[in-house]
């Protein structure tokens, strides 16, 4: 009893190793399309246009969002190459106790059949009938004789149902060699690409920090510029919340005093966590949100309250989710941002090289805002996208779907 029970306790546990495997496998093969996908999106968006000669700066900006993504794919990849040299090792422990199962089986049946060819002739099963010292007896024999012929037979059937599934699982080990050498292969290529890619990096930013001893200053000098735009942006949203509250008998914080309507809003802005849409239609992402070391020189760290999208050129900004136009500001030196309130929380939309909305207007999901700007020295499009909750900004990762 306790060995059926410790067999039925392998085969549960191995079912449930299986078909966590296949989920697994599944959740790797849809990440690895994903990254494949970004790959062929960042060459079509940074690396298409040959006419613009980029600064070595914008060259080494854009290699990093490609070395990045393509680590992420090297990485998949290894534990693609992992999950099935884990099932090949299954596979072939499985192989090998069924191969001794069958030998055991075909031993036994060699000699059922022998036993059964010397002494259970017809007539000597009829001898062995007839011999009977009762009725009762010559019945329990038939029986006998019957149950005999049908594990001899059930015996047969399990040899055949054996055999089937041992070049069943011959055939998956192939199969799963295969695939695994063909991953091997795949990486070696990725590696490959992706140490010529990070060496050029890493001679580009040697030239690059040669010609201007004055990067890291020239760097924080953008960022400051991007900092202080990112503060009023933040001072609008603020300043939106005080004259909201004014019209409400709350007492003042830095949070909406909103209308039951727009609270719904909100709600169901919330709701929607995981799966917006992107801000615009096909883009890749080349800032993170928040603290992150700058990809040029190491020793800097930037700080954005969105992600920076690179999109196609002529590419619309799109609203999110419906809500309405709070405000169109306009920041000395800088193009163009949109803020969009759903209920208690705002989208900014900002670099638009043109504005299709004006304040008050109501959107609704997927309406254009307005075109994003195209640098005529980079040839890049560039949106700088944020989400906030009344007056904190938030990661827009948790919020868009894949972004």
């Amino acid at each position: 009893m306790k060995k059926y029970f410790f067999l039925f306790f392998l085969q549960f546990v191995n079912l449930n190793t299986c078909l966590s495997q296949q989920e697994t496998q599944k959740r790797l093969e849809k990440e690895k399309a994903k990254l494949v996908r970004e790959i062929k999106q960042i060459n079509t968006i940074l690396f298409s246009n040959k006419t613009i000669r980029k600064s070595a700066f914008n060259q080494i900006q854009d290699l990093d969002v490609k070395i990045k993504v393509r680590n992420k794919l090297i990485r998949v990849t290894n534990q693609e190459i992992n999950l099935i040299s884990k099932k090949i090792n299954v596979n072939q422990r499985d192989i090998d106790v069924l191969r001794v199962e069958i030998v055991k089986l075909k031993d036994d049946y060699s000699n059922m059949i022998r036993k059964s060819y010397y002494s259970k002739s017809r007539q000597s099963r009829l001898m062995f009938l007839f011999s009977s010292e009762s009725f009762y007896q010559a019945y329990n024999r038939f029986k006998y004789l019957n149950q005999y012929a049908k594990h001899r037979k059930k015996q047969g059937e399990i040899i055949i149902k054996k055999t089937n599934l041992l070049n069943k699982l011959n055939i998956e080990l192939l199969s799963k060699k295969v695939n695994k050498e063909s991953l091997i292969k795949e990486n070696k290529v990725s590696q490959l690409i992706y140490q010529k890619e990070k060496e050029n990096q890493r001679l580009m930013i040697g030239e690059l920090i040669k010609k201007q001893k004055n990067l890291e200053a020239t760097i924080r000098a953008k960022e400051n510029k991007i900092a202080a735009f990112d503060k009023e942006i933040e001072r609008l949203i603020r300043v939106a919340i005080a004259n909201a509250n004014k019209k409400s008998t709350e007492p003042s914080t830095l949070k909406f005093s909103i209308t039951p309507e727009a609270k719904l809003v909100g709600k169901s802005f919330y709701a929607n966590k995981g799966k917006l849409p992107w801000p615009v239609e096909e883009g890749v992402v080349i800032q993170n949100f928040g603290t992150q070391t700058h990809p040029v020189v190491r020793t800097t760290k930037i700080k954005s309250n969105g992600v920076t999208i690179a999109t196609t050129q002529t590419a619309d900004a799109r609203a999110i989710f419906k809500g309405i136009v709070m405000t169109v500001l306009s920041y000395k030196g800088s193009n163009p941002t949109v803020l969009v309130q759903h209920g208690n929380y705002i989208t900014a939309y900002t670099n638009l090289e043109s504005v299709y909305v004006k304040k008050g207007q109501n959107l609704g999901a997927k309406e254009k805002i307005g075109k994003v700007f195209t640098n005529p020295n980079t040839g890049k499009t560039e949106l700088k996208f944020s989400i906030f909750q009344s007056s904190t900004p938030l990661n827009p990762k948790g919020w868009i779907y894949r972004l």
